[in-house]
């Protein structure tokens, strides 16, 4: 039995700045070279025609591609570079978006080099097409991550009456979990507590000031009912507070439904230890894991005072 493949699921994906570099290489005579050169193929300029071609093709990838997402492309550049006989096209493509341009690089070198070689194809029999390939992607996630000289610490921090008390199990809490330790990070210790102030601030303070953890993550009670109480637990423990971390939570969550506006999430400082607060509900956490990560543990090179070196994904030739 065939199995049929689907198109990726890139919901979860946030966008970002795609870069893709891609080259091709037409080979020919070097008298046909003169005359392209010149911008005069049988009264033709071929860069002119290519360029246009390579142009048009990128925007209908995903129609030759089937499997590939419809980019929405914010810039094309096409090169041309003349050698005594060979004509090498190179292709930028951008666009913010949540998958990578890379097929779109290729298609519009690919264009390029084939209108290209059908103009100079009428003067030179032999001419040909030579190698096709990406030069560089840059972009995503990988992008964003960062290589540390040790592992980060942290603890969870689940809040809930009803958990704590045996009524419900906790699900919010065990995706943090599984996420940390998916980036790398090592869960020292996980806690669930009542949604009581004092209890939160004391098992918060103890965990950054005593065992100087990373990183603290907790969820639940970052809502509006009589006890959620955690933004008034905690906002008085921050030394600096970081409102775009909890503004990427909220932007990224009012794309996929509008409750995402009523969360009261909030993340800050206190010493060495990045403190970020969650939503309640599993899907809440699982977006907000989403919207964060990789890019929010760049916060520890500034914490440090830029102690260890970023590494940023990207392939070049």
């Amino acid at each position: 039995m065939t199995t049929v493949k689907f198109m990726k699921d890139i919901s979860s994906k946030s966008n970002t700045l795609r870069i893709a570099t891609a080259k091709s290489v037409v080979l020919t005579n070097p008298d046909t070279i003169e005359k392209i050169r010149i911008g005069d193929v049988r009264g033709q300029d071929p860069f002119l025609i290519a360029r246009i071609a390579a142009i048009q093709a990128v925007k209908n990838t995903s129609l030759m591609l089937p499997f590939t997402h419809q980019v929405p492309v914010d810039h094309v550049n096409i090169e041309f570079e003349l050698t005594d006989s060979a004509v090498e096209i190179r292709a930028e493509v951008k666009a913010v978006y949540k998958v990578g341009v890379g097929m779109e690089a290729m298609v519009a070198a690919t264009a390029a080099a084939l209108n290209l070689y059908s103009t100079v194809r009428c003067i030179d029999r032999k001419a040909s097409i030579g190698e096709t390939r990406i030069l560089k992607e840059k972009g995503g996630q990988a992008s964003f991550r960062e290589v540390f000289p040790r592992k980060l610490r942290a603890g969870v921090l689940v809040m809930s009456d009803s958990i704590a008390s045996g009524q419900k199990s906790d699900l919010s809490g065990k995706i943090i979990v599984e996420r940390l330790e998916h980036e790398g990070i090592e869960v020292v210790e996980y806690k669930v507590i009542p949604d009581d102030i004092q209890m939160i601030q004391e098992t918060v303070t103890g965990w950054c000031d005593d065992k100087t953890f990373d990183l603290v993550m907790t969820t639940g009670g970052t809502g509006i009912t009589p006890r959620d109480r955690t933004p008034e637990a905690l906002m008085e423990l921050l030394e600096r507070e970081l409102p775009g971390i909890a503004e990427a939570m909220r932007a990224y969550g009012q794309d996929r439904t509008h409750y995402s506006m009523l969360s009261r999430s909030f993340a800050g400082v206190r010493g060495q230890t990045l403190i970020i607060c969650f939503p309640g509900s599993k899907k809440g956490v699982a977006e907000s894991l989403d919207a964060v990560f990789p890019a929010v543990l760049h916060a520890f090179k500034m914490i440090w005072g830029g102690t260890y070196a970023r590494h940023e994904h990207e392939e070049d030739e």
